[in-house]
């Protein structure tokens, strides 16, 4: 398996020229310098590349393994998670009060995306973590606070996050999971709980679970959920872990890939119930979840990134040695390795255009976290950067992660018949990229929040405003008078066009027919993604031509922004067609008919 190479001279094209990083700090207040971000940056990918990825292939070998509630981490994943704390990476972006380092989204954004590439099943851990600690920071009490928020911040203890049950996946109205008030206020907590990251594994002395669960009065459906911490030791006054909770994993699931991850079955409760406590009031759990939830979806959105490129790496590694047959039209002066093979460059341009769209989008969607959390930034500021986050964030997680399916799929096809081989590592990424747009919510469900919540429900505001940014953008790219970037141009606005019709008509649509406009949901999501693609690309390029990068540089981008213009944007007038008439076919099948 090739060796994983952290991309930090694009991280540092992204920073320094793209999104001007120096510029961002200083707007939102954040004490911090493009040099020591990249130096930070330097330093991650290091770890990355020497520790966490030679752990990932004994992941996905031997994988986690369960015996009598207890878990056994893959060889190496304890010891690299102990480094890991050690080095402080856990607590990058959050407060020096509990003991972060108050650090940016933007920079735990590009230091995140290469601990996935490295490994997902090992990143999944802190990531869960961060959720937590994202969850308590805006909602837990003071006692609370101090009690844990240290600990996870630091990395001694890790946090999970136990919404799915049984009879209640992605319906959260249907949890069972019941939690009693007792004299003390503390609760007890009683049900089960599937799929739950990290449950349950050896890396740390305790951990702290984030369930949800019913008050025994509790409104039915979503409004009677409340969120409670339920550590798997209970802690003492002084800190220190104390007895073991009533919490206990019951299984691990046996999985088609992220095989070092262990995904445990959760026991509440099997004695006099699991002593939890309330995060928050009583029944507003959901709200607050959502909190860690948006950050599980941004996170695993990343995740598709990252994959992505550990997938294009792998695979250009492989086409610039392999040597097989003669080039159409070549006589071998160029090289004789598959790499000159007109479909094995398709293919290896394809990946490195999504990637490239995808990395600066992370990182322009990371800013606008930045600024809506930012005391220094006015309101109004802080208001739109958030609505932008918002509206981005299913984008994000959804276009990500299904853009990922085809890259690992292109990777594993430029291996040919060694990438069904196991040894030759494609496999992995192929494997380990499935789950990526099912967890954390499916596709689907992400398209329908960009659908209701993010469009329909502001009668297309924010939708509409952003499409004025996307605009903006391409005017400047035609004062560059350069044919790649009239190509590119031409396209972002055919894309915008089509984007701005089908906003009108979702609104048209879901007065008379509703069904029909969420029909077309997924089809939506991937046509935001693909002119958000397209609108990075417009930014790499006008970024390249401005700021007089070197020649190979500018080259590069401008080849790969053509490559995404003719190839994938192309794709969004046809996307904008399918969304408008697409709807009725799969709605008005009959149900008699399928087995037909």
């Amino acid at each position: 398996m090739s060796q994983y190479q952290p991309p930090l001279s694009d991280i540092g094209f992204l920073l320094k020229h793209v999104f001007h990083f120096d510029r961002h700090a200083q707007q939102c207040g954040i004490e911090l310098d493009v040099d020591t971000a990249l130096a930070v940056a330097d330093e991650a990918g290091k770890f990355a590349r020497e520790r966490i990825a030679p752990i990932n292939r004994s992941g996905d070998t031997q994988g986690a393994r369960w015996d009598n509630s207890e878990v056994t981490t893959a060889n190496g994943f304890k010891e690299v998670y102990h480094a890991f704390r050690d080095g402080g990476w856990n607590g990058l972006r959050f407060p020096e009060q509990y003991g972060g380092q108050a650090l940016c989204s933007v920079l735990s954004t590009v230091v995140e995306e290469m601990w996935h590439a490295a490994s997902v099943s090992f990143a999944l851990c802190p990531m869960l973590t961060n959720g937590a600690v994202e969850a308590l920071l805006t909602a837990a009490g003071d006692e609370l606070k101090a009690t844990y928020l240290p600990k996870l911040v630091s990395g001694e203890w890790t946090g999970t996050m136990n919404l799915t049950e049984p009879g209640a996946g992605s319906d959260l109205a249907a949890v069972q999971t019941r939690a009693v008030r007792q004299p003390d206020g503390s609760y007890r907590v009683s049900g089960q709980k599937i799929f739950i990251t990290y449950g349950e594994h050896d890396f740390a002395e305790n951990i702290v679970h984030l369930v949800l669960a019913r008050t025994p009065d509790a409104p039915k459906g979503v409004k009677g959920i409340s969120l409670f911490v339920v550590p798997k030791f209970l802690v003492k006054p002084d800190g220190s872990c104390g007895e073991r909770n009533d919490a206990r994993c019951a299984s691990i699931e046996h999985k088609l890939g992220i095989h070092g991850s262990p995904t445990a079955v959760m026991l509440f409760g099997e004695q006099e119930g699991a002593v939890g406590y309330l995060v928050g009031e009583e029944n507003r759990g959901l709200e607050y979840m959502f909190i860690m939830m948006n950050e599980a979806r941004f996170a695993v959105g990343l995740q598709g990134l990252s994959i992505s490129e550990r997938a294009y790496q792998h695979a250009l590694g492989y086409a610039q040695e392999r040597v097989q047959g003669r080039a159409v039209g070549e006589d071998g002066s160029h090289g004789k390795t598959i790499i000159r093979h007109p479909d094995v460059r398709r293919m290896l341009l394809s990946m490195k255009s999504k990637v490239d769209a995808m990395r600066a989008l992370a990182v322009y969607v990371a800013m606008q976290k930045d600024i809506a959390h930012s005391d220094a930034v006015d309101a109004g500021a802080r208001a739109h950067a958030q609505s932008r986050m918002e509206l981005l964030i299913p984008v994000l997680k959804g276009w990500f992660t299904e853009s990922a399916q085809g890259v690992t799929y292109d990777a594993l096809q430029v291996f040919g018949g060694m990438g069904f081989i196991e040894e030759t590592g494609a496999a992995q990424f192929y494997r380990d990229a499935r789950i990526l747009t099912i967890y954390e919510g499916t596709t689907a469900i992400q398209a329908n929040d960009l659908v209701g919540r993010k469009t329909l429900r502001d009668k297309g505001n924010a939708a509409l405003s952003l499409i004025d940014s996307i605009e903006q953008d391409i005017r400047a790219l035609r004062l560059l008078d350069h044919a790649t970037a009239n190509a590119l141009s031409s396209r972002l606005a055919d894309g915008c066009d089509t984007l701005r019709n089908i906003v009108r008509w979702l609104h048209e649509k879901n007065e008379t027919n509703p069904r029909e406009a969420y029909a077309g949901a997924v089809p939506y999501l991937e046509l935001w993604g693909t002119v958000c693609g397209g609108w990075m690309h417009a930014r790499r390029l006008l970024a390249a031509a401005h700021d007089m990068v070197q020649p190979e540089l500018l080259t590069a981008t401008a080849l790969s922004a053509r490559f995404y213009a003719e190839h994938i944007l192309v794709r969004a007038q046809a996307l904008g067609e399918t969304i408008r008439v697409g709807g009725s076919s799969s709605l008005d099948f009959p149900d008699n008919a399928w087995q037909l």
